[in-house]
């Protein structure tokens, strides 16, 4: 049984990626009646479960970076925020036994409402973590370390709601079908509605996808959710005088004319003393350290839309990095909640303190920059750091097609330097399958500088160059070391294509986790200096760590923030009764225990945040 981060082993509801999963073997059927399914059958269903996303596979990376390229070089030409002004532009109102739109005419809302709200993003990748998520998020209330915390009525979603691109059928498995299953139906009383943000990965095919699935007023559910907004971004007025603003700022560093248009009409609404969330699809005040030009459109939203009005910004909520992190000063709240469903990130390497926005940003005329400190972190430093660790037996573990072409890549390059150093037979056969080594050197150290520069870099700075030749240098050193065992041994002498066929049956395997191992190196050196930090995370695909927010608005005109997280998501799915028709399909065969990533945050209704 592997460790409770590691991926399942073979035979543990284990499929192929891109497969279905099976059900339980040996699970015999529940009498649910109804069309409840009895296991994690596709038929039953309704759609296809599916397997974590192997970041490191070849197929998976080489198909994803023409997505991103095609992105970069047409994604003016597929926006469509501009066309989204031909859509109602409707302003919305949340509020415990009222929900709806909030006209021209609408009387002011009255103080002394309360509301539960859940805040929850990064969810569409395999379906053990997703539905882990998904199904804590349907329960008609949680207990967590002594807080009995009411379902929220509304629920909305930070960005990233499917993997590794948008499409029709990857939010049908990887999004909408898990949800689904962990809310079959409305409950009964009120039915909770859902809002979503456009992450970059739902971006990848121009928001077509997104706009059908969340951009259908009243007319569209997710499960037993209700989705409600007109456009791919909204405006939510709380009660005691709260608003939430879902702001989309995905297609390059800009917010399109409807988008602040329509802004400009909520904020006409707004006055001194109300008090703002904003929901940015990515943690720009974090990103801001690397690059500069991170935080701009989000400094411009706030500085000439929400400033204006005299409002307070007292809260920024963001997924994108796969775990929590919380900075602070007395005034705002800047949180990072990422644990959705998605592989973690590592918190280990971010910064204690960060100015926002940044002093050294090219903007003409920003705010006055401030100084947040890094309040708490899920997982802790400690453990993330321990975490990063396991990319020496983690990634084999969970890459073996990465691996195989490693190996693949180590064994021409040996091949290349056995033929050049003209200890075997020449002939036409031994030139077919071999190629010169100076062009196998190229391919070798081009592949790590690629690396050591991924899109997410931002600038691209000498360390990256300097980590990309080293890597590559390492590679074609383990190629070289390789040749002069391969020449010390007996086979050179045999007739060919032996010495072929024993490269591949001998020479291949060990170089290809020789190979995995250097990777694996290069990756924890590389993220001590930002380098390849994602990666070093993506390629262990570690489930664990997983929350979400819990937030309620008091009467009191405050908000608490519950902030839970569960170590270990739910592995091994039994079907569950037909207690009542909203309950879940399936519950974890082993109880998923559940805490606070901290203790509860309290921002009041006027000056400091208190914990």
């Amino acid at each position: 049984m592997p460790p409770d981060d590691m991926p399942a082993a073979p035979g543990e509801l284990t499929a192929e990626p891109g497969d279905p999963l099976l059900p339980l073997p040996g699970e015999p059927p529940l009498e649910t009646g109804g069309a409840r399914p009895t296991g994690l059958d596709p038929d039953q269903m309704g759609f296809t479960p599916r397997r974590a996303v192997p970041w490191l596979s070849p197929v998976l990376l080489s198909g994803t970076a023409v997505r991103v390229m095609l992105a970069d070089l047409f994604g003016a030409y597929l926006d469509k925020r501009e066309l989204q002004d031909a859509l109602p532009g409707r302003i919305l109102r949340e509020g415990r036994g009222y929900t709806g739109e909030l006209t021209d005419d609408e009387a002011e809302w009255p103080d002394g409402g309360e509301l539960w709200l859940d805040f929850v993003a990064d969810t569409g990748d395999g379906f053990n973590a997703t539905y882990s998520v998904a199904y804590l998020l349907a329960q008609p209330r949680l207990t967590v370390d002594g807080h009995d915390l009411p379902r929220g009525e509304v629920l909305v979603l930070g960005g990233d709601q499917v993997y590794p691109t948008a499409s029709g059928q990857q939010y049908e498995d990887r999004f909408k079908g898990p949800f689904r299953a962990a809310l079959p139906m409305a409950p009964e009383g009120v039915q909770p509605r859902m809002y979503a943000v456009p992450g970059n990965h739902d971006w990848y095919d121009g928001l077509t996808a997104f706009l059908r699935l969340f951009v259908r007023g009243n007319e569209g559910s997710v499960g037993g959710w209700r989705t409600r907004q007109s456009r791919s971004y909204f405006a939510i007025q709380l009660p005691n005088r709260w608003w939430l603003l879902g702001i989309d700022v995905q297609a390059g560093a800009y917010i399109d004319d409807p988008q602040l248009r329509y802004f400009t009409r909520v904020a006409a609404r707004m006055g001194p003393g109300d008090k703002i969330i904003i929901c940015p699809p990515s943690p720009s005040w974090v990103e801001a350290t690397d690059d500069r030009k991170a935080y701009d459109s989000l400094d411009y939203f706030v500085r000439t839309v929400v400033a204006p009005t005299g409002a307070e910004v007292r809260l920024m909520l963001s997924g994108d990095l796969h775990h929590y992190a919380r900075y602070e000063r007395p005034e705002r709240q800047l949180i990072t909640c990422g644990g959705g469903g998605a592989y973690l990130y590592p918190t280990h390497e971010l910064p204690d303190r960060i100015e926002v926005p940044p002093r050294r940003s090219l903007v003409r005329n920003p705010s006055p920059s401030r100084e947040f400190t890094l309040a708490a972190t899920y997982p802790t430093k400690g453990r993330s750091r321990r975490l990063s660790l396991g990319v020496f037996w983690r990634l084999p573990w969970r890459n073996p097609v990465f691996l195989a072409l490693l190996g693949l890549l180590q064994t021409l390059t040996m091949l290349a330097f056995v033929n050049a150093a003209d200890r075997v037979v020449a002939g036409v056969e031994q030139r077919l399958v071999t190629v010169p080594a100076a062009l196998m050197v190229v391919i070798d150290v081009l592949g790590a500088c690629l690396l050591a520069m991924p899109r997410s870099a931002g600038q691209r700075r000498p360390r990256h160059w300097a980590l990309g030749l080293l890597h590559g240098a390492a590679f074609v050193g383990l190629a070289v070391l390789g040749t002069w065992a391969w020449l010390s041994l007996p086979f050179v002498g045999l007739t060919w294509p032996l010495p072929l066929l024993l490269a591949v049956v001998l020479y291949f395997p060990l170089s290809a986790l020789a190979g995995g191992e250097l990777f694996a190196l290069y990756l924890l050196l590389a993220s001590k200096v930002s380098v390849n930090v994602n990666e070093l995370f993506a390629g262990q695909g570690i489930t664990g760590y997983k929350g979400f927010l819990r937030l309620r608005l008091t009467a009191d005109g405050g908000l608490t923030i519950y902030p839970i997280g569960v170590d270990r998501t739910g592995r091994r799915w039994r079907a569950t009764p037909a207690t009542r028709p909203d309950a879940s399909w399936f519950e974890s065969g082993k109880p998923m225990r559940l805490r606070l990533m901290e203790p509860p945050i309290r921002i009041a209704a006027q000056g400091e945040i208190k914990e």
